[in-house]
């Protein structure tokens, strides 16, 4: 393999960066031509591609967002879509394609995959979503950046008294609530992944009362429902003061954690390393501090699974 491309698509996620770095500089280090696509699978029908150079990703290792851009493309989800990006792809000669992003940049390079277009893929989302790896590139920096959040609410509702409801990302998996509820002491943690009974919860938060405690922190997956939404319903309830705190886009940005330069890193690398090995239609992950790979359409079709232990835990901590 002579030339390979590299794409960032969906959310950006912290580490991105590093990803793409490293997919440049160990192609370059083995005599492989790079190409970054820019603004992921929308850039690729339109052809926006330019040859990248050691130089290209300098001083990028530490910065979050991608330097290739990003954007949703509805057309790359049409057969029509997906022939236009491989004709750009043949008309560079690029003979394999890294793909960085979540589930529905994984969707893409599956669908590549399938009409014959070798692709691997990389693990870049803040949700931590991705079946077949343990983390995902980003997931750690915006764990912290949520734990930061919550450390400076908790200040301020310890300080009057109040019930303080924080709503995190997580539309369909609930890992940046619960880690982050874990780690920064919430008394109760909603995800999308189980279902919650607001008496149980009402409950909860008046034996905290009951034994001289004056606030509360909530944490809310935006998957569950809105912060502004269970505050509502929870001071209808129960009539305590509440205040809401929506983190929003605060949790995608930032200069990733050396945990996520390092996970980047290493992912961005072996995917160059299989697609030298002829291997398309994988993706890559870690497990037990090990990289991995597996196929990438097999890996769609398991649903997320979150840690159930870690989630019973949380409640037994917070009472």
């Amino acid at each position: 393999m002579k030339k390979i491309g590299v794409l960032t698509s969906g959310g950006d996620s912290p580490g991105m960066n590093a990803a793409v770095r490293a997919v440049v500089r160990k192609a370059i280090f083995q005599n492989i031509e790079v190409y970054g696509i820019y603004q992921g699978y929308n850039g690729l029908i339109n052809g926006n591609i330019k040859k990248l150079e050691l130089g290209s990703v300098g001083d990028i290792i530490h910065r979050g967002g991608t330097m290739l851009y990003t954007a949703r493309c509805e057309e790359f989800k049409t057969k029509e879509g997906q022939q236009k990006g491989i004709q750009q792809l043949e008309k560079h000669g690029i003979e394999g394609l890294v793909v960085i992003g979540g589930d529905g940049s994984y969707q893409g390079a599956k669908a590549l995959t399938e009409l014959g277009y070798p692709c691997v893929g990389v693990p870049g989302t803040i949700d931590n979503d991705i079946p077949g790896t343990e983390y995902t590139i980003g997931f750690d920096t915006a764990l912290n950046t949520v734990i930061d959040a919550i450390d400076k609410i908790r200040d301020t509702a310890t300080s009057h008294e109040r019930t303080f409801v924080i709503e995190v990302m997580g539309r369909n998996a609930g890992d940046i609530a619960l880690w982050s509820g874990l780690a920064g002491g919430a008394e109760t943690i909603l995800i999308p992944e189980e279902k919650f009974d607001l008496n149980d919860v009402v409950s909860r938060l008046k034996k905290g009362q009951e034994r001289g405690k004056k606030h509360s922190v909530i944490i809310v997956a935006e998957g569950v429902m809105s912060a502004n939404e269970f505050a509502n319903r929870f001071t209808e309830a129960t009539g305590m003061d509440t205040r809401v705190s929506v983190l929003g886009h605060i949790q995608r940005g930032g200069t990733p954690t050396a945990s996520d330069r390092v996970l980047a890193s290493r992912l961005g690398a072996r995917a160059v390393e299989l697609l030298m090995e002829g291997k398309g239609g994988r993706a890559v992950g870690i497990e037990k501090n090990q990289l991995v790979d597996y196929d990438i359409i097999e890996a769609l079709a398991k649903p997320h699974q979150i840690d159930l232990e870690m989630y019973n835990l949380s409640k037994e901590l917070s009472i």
